[in-house]
């Protein structure tokens, strides 16, 4: 059986497994305090050339996702997102569970539309009822989104700007972002996310690591008490150096396939893009429809009932959703550690 269901299937880097055994029987001070998590601290900042930023280690996107909404809105506040937005559609009310509320607005291949958010901020403060609505406070973005695809530069400029204009903070989930950031065509690099994002986080959980996302805050003091907060829920772990360690490893230099220098992450999310793009132009070649152009991982596919049914009985994929004509659109997502010879069985099945 092949399987393409997700980009979390494996454990981890094998670096990283390395290293966890090396290290061991190391002793450290506990809640990511320790100089492992800043030597993976440091290493971030330098990528995101960001040197006053602050970072921070939690174990999971929910978790991660739920605790930066706690922190950056006031308790008045909501989160703008695109109705797909993974914080409203599949974390189990995770975020208004902190008593936050989302405010979903229509997507667009995923992603939010600038003017959408600028109309919606004009309209309510325009309303003299006002008081008596949750406030748009902060935006939240995913990058790449749940279908895939990602923002241009200019797009997420432009969201950056609403948000500057009237006064929001603007956050971008990163589970996927070592995908996003090799995406086919992205124009879009870590500078350029820390400079326009108030906070965003790095995945480790789906991009080599057995489990991370490192938070980090560029707008001076929005982390304030926010180790605190993370203790309030249940994300600060004890054995924190366990997390760092992991980021320690994956933002290290190491030569890539064509010989060049890169960071460890970013020749993950390269391998799984182009396989992942291997597999788009086989369906394509062999008359399978896609449901979008997805640049990344992820590849949506359009497939009537009985060829689901016949490959699922060699694969495993992902269900999206029903079109209006009754067929079912599939995802196969390729990973940091996805073998170049599965991608060539699924296509031969077809």
């Amino acid at each position: 059986m092949l399987h393409f269901d997700s980009d979390y299937l494996e454990g981890a880097h094998p670096a990283i497994i390395e290293r966890l055994v090396a290290t061991n029987l190391d002793q450290t001070s506990g809640y990511g305090t320790d100089e492992v998590c800043e030597r993976a601290r440091a290493r971030i900042r330098e990528a995101c050339e960001a040197p006053d930023a602050a970072v921070y280690f939690l174990v999971g996107g929910t978790q991660a996702n739920a605790a930066v909404a706690d922190q950056i809105l006031r308790p008045w506040e909501g989160i703008v997102c695109a109705t797909t937005g993974h914080i409203t559609a599949h974390e189990a009310g995770a975020v208004e569970a902190c008593g936050r509320k989302t405010l979903p607005l229509p997507q667009h291949d995923g992603k939010l539309d600038a003017a959408e958010v600028r109309a919606l901020c004009e309209a309510y403060w325009a309303d003299e009822n006002r008081e008596h609505i949750v406030a748009p406070g902060a935006v939240y973005i995913s990058h790449p989104t749940e279908y895939g695809t990602v923002y241009s530069l200019a797009e997420l400029e432009e969201l950056a700007q609403v948000c500057r204009d009237f006064g929001m903070r603007l956050f971008m989930d990163g589970a996927r972002l070592g995908y996003g950031l090799a995406a086919t065509g992205a124009d879009v690099t870590l500078p350029d996310i820390a400079r326009l994002c108030d906070a965003f986080y790095i995945g480790g959980t789906k991009v080599g690591a057995l489990c991370g996302e490192a938070v980090v805050f560029t707008r001076p003091g929005l982390d304030d008490h926010f180790f605190t907060l993370m203790k309030k829920r249940g994300a600060l772990l004890a054995k924190g150096r366990f997390l760092g360690l992991q980021f320690d490893v994956l933002f290290e230099q190491e030569e890539g396939p064509d010989g060049t220098l890169a960071l460890r992450y970013e020749n993950a999310g390269r391998h799984a893009v182009e396989l992942a793009q291997r597999l788009a132009d086989g369906f394509r070649a062999k008359g399978y429809e896609l449901h979008l152009a997805s640049p990344t991982n992820q590849q949506f596919v359009v497939l009537d009932d009985a060829a689901r049914e016949r490959l699922a009985r060699h694969a495993s994929f992902g269900f999206w959703e029903r079109t209006p004509d009754g067929r079912t659109v599939v995802r196969f997502a390729t990973s940091w550690a996805t073998r170049p010879e599965a991608v060539d069985e699924l296509l031969a099945l077809l």
